[in-house]
């Protein structure tokens, strides 16, 4: 049996919290789940809290103080889901936008089918996206055309946040070089894993907004990583000069 960690970032997540954790606890796979709180000042770490007292085996939590980044929450999951040597990490939005059901799907794709990092494509298979208004619809899917452009990777979806990763793969990133703590994380995560060779399959799924709670996405998270882009590219030139 493998063992499988979820990684969940929050900042005011209260209405999602709990309803998220137990559709994981649910599936028929076991999956553990983290959570990341960047101080919260609803109080979702303490409902993640009170339902330690009934999951403390599959629950855990790291609080941190203040809003310190997706990217950062993400590299604290990843160090400590390597140190407790779980097989297959997970990075999941707390909002429903990304379907539980859908975690079992990713396992597959590396389990069975031999990917070391699947990612939960939005457009693999067309554009499935439902209720976000058309303009950041657009924005979206021509923020991962022109990721792909400037990065030649052959990856449709280069923005996506919903992820499965062999722990071999971050073992092998060095995650102290991982400078993005926005939007362009994601982007910068693909791009590391496959300039190092990993095999990376896209899964299809539909990703839907969230009903409940406020998006965190913002002009600034956006820019960066149009701007993170380029600067990933220079790097990668200057790292083929040496």
């Amino acid at each position: 049996m493998t063992n499988n960690i979820v990684i969940i970032p929050t900042f005011n997540e209260k209405e999602n919290i709990e309803k998220i954790i137990l559709a994981v606890f649910s599936l028929p796979t076991r999956f553990e789940v983290l959570v990341i709180d960047d101080g919260s000042p609803d109080g979702t770490a303490n409902i993640v809290k009170k339902m330690q007292e009934d999951y403390a085996d599959r629950l855990h939590l790291i609080e941190r103080e203040g809003k310190l980044g997706l990217g950062t929450a993400y590299i604290a999951g990843f160090r400590w889901a390597i140190e407790h040597r779980y097989d297959y990490i997970f990075e999941m939005d707390a909002d429903f936008s990304h379907n539980p059901q859908d975690l079992e799907r990713l396992l597959e794709a590396c389990s069975i089918d031999g990917a070391d990092v699947a990612i939960g494509s939005r457009y693999i298979s067309g554009v499935n996206v439902v209720n976000w208004p058309m303009g950041r619809v657009l924005m979206s899917y021509f923020a991962s055309k022109y990721v792909r452009m400037i990065l030649r990777m052959k990856i449709a979806d280069t923005t996506a946040g919903f992820k499965c990763y062999r722990r071999k793969v971050l073992e092998t990133i060095d995650l102290d070089k991982i400078k993005f703590k926005g939007y362009a994380f994601q982007i910068e995560m693909k791009y590391t894993a496959y300039r190092l060779g990993f095999k990376i399959k896209e899964v299809p799924i539909i990703f839907t907004n969230r009903v409940l709670g406020t998006s965190k996405m913002s002009g600034n998270i956006f820019s960066e990583a149009v701007i993170g882009v380029v600067r990933l590219r220079f790097k990668k030139r200057k790292d083929m000069k040496k």
